[in-house]
């Protein structure tokens, strides 16, 4: 499969005139760029190409080894993919309005066994979305792989682009079918269970995102009894220690992001009534990584492309360690890599923080 990465730096004229030279007609082009520059870098792709559809999202990027909180990140994919890109809009309030051209836009690239895959940047309302998706995709085999923008100034709001324009409160997504080779779709977890012991939430507020008891009791008190934390320091230790909410043998895990006086701890993922919960601990995240990309290179017998995003969360670890400059480096190995620093993880029918979630494409 055909792929095209260009970098940019820069204002936004210069850096798409850096970022596409050697770009001669796309099918589709995905963006990466920083708040502040995104709103002008969507215009000028539209200008620069007005029959091709784009997709656009904000954050952190990792480009073949090199990490870059400024700049531009431009993906261009060629004529051996089939590809449809769309938008579904009002996410917060009625993203199933968006299945009927999601479902057309499936029959368009009939996609086959194992080389489809949905790759989707959102501004939030990851749980609606993902059900919205999943409805569509899961009946056809289709993979999704996407993330949450991160990187939004104070004050201002979450933006995703199409077709030169930007838009609040929305999922633009691409649809992809290689026609050279498998596709397949990675979801790398650091953390552990800290004991087989499990809890189950007994009182919740799915509008907040709050776990308010586990096992009848406040969720902070069965938090801090079991780990040995202080409940004033329950948050600051969601690098170490986050939740998890089984489903089957797999655990997704979800970040606490405060607490409140009785009790109660707030998530970026949703937790359900009756869920299964476990607490994390993080585990050895370099023989991880090592694992994910021995396991990457004995699925795939060639690998194109390596598109990625990371949790805020697990930049944050790795930074603190010193360590996320040598991860860049070592997925770049696997073959060209484009990454993204999200503020969630969607992974086929699960929405999910503190992840890496990787579509390979052969």
């Amino acid at each position: 499969m055909k792929t095209f990465i260009g970098t940019g730096v820069g204002q936004p004229e210069a850096a798409v005139h850096q970022a596409v030279q050697g770009l001669t007609s796309p099918s589709a082009i995905l963006f990466m760029a920083s708040y502040e520059h995104f709103k002008e870098t969507a215009s000028r792709l539209k200008e620069l190409f007005p029959d091709t559809p784009c997709i656009g999202t904000i954050g952190t990027r990792l480009v073949n080894g090199q990490v870059n909180d400024s700049g531009l990140a431009v993906l261009g994919f060629f004529s051996d993919v089939k590809i449809r890109c769309g938008i579904i809009t009002e996410a917060s309030r009625c993203p199933v309005a968006g299945t009927t051209q999601l479902l057309k836009q499936i029959a368009e690239i009939s996609p086959g066994t194992d080389d489809t895959v949905c790759v989707e940047y959102c501004t939030g309302s990851e749980e609606k979305l993902v059900t919205t998706f999943t409805s569509c995709l899961e009946t056809k085999g289709i993979h999704l792989a996407g993330g949450t923008v991160f990187g939004v100034p104070d004050g201002k709001p979450p933006v995703v682009a199409y077709n030169g324009e930007l838009y609040e409160d929305a999922c633009v997504y691409a649809l992809i079918k290689n026609t050279t080779g498998k596709i397949r779709v990675y979801k790398e977890n650091i953390y552990e269970k800290t004991s087989a012991q499990s809890h189950f939430a007994t009182k919740v507020d799915v509008s907040r995102k709050a776990l308010i008891e586990l096992d009848g009791r406040p969720a902070a008190d069965v938090y801090s009894a079991e780990l040995g934390i202080p409940r004033d320091k329950i948050v600051d230790n969601v690098l170490v220690n986050p939740m998890g909410r089984a489903v089957g043998d797999q655990v997704f895990i979800s970040s606490m992001n405060g607490m409140d006086a009785n009790g109660t701890l707030t998530n970026y993922k949703r937790i359900n009534k009756n869920d299964c919960i476990y607490f994390l601990s993080l585990g050895d995240y370099k023989a991880t990584e090592q694992q994910t990309r021995q396991q990457i290179q004995q699925d795939a017998s060639h690998i194109s492309l390596v598109l990625s995003i990371d949790c805020i969360y697990r930049y944050l670890l790795y930074e603190k360690e010193g360590y996320f400059s040598t991860y860049a480096k070592d997925m770049a190995v696997l073959g060209p890599h484009l990454g993204i620093v999200g503020g969630g993880e969607q992974y086929n029918n699960q929405h999910v923080n503190q992840t890496m979630v990787c579509v390979v494409f052969e």
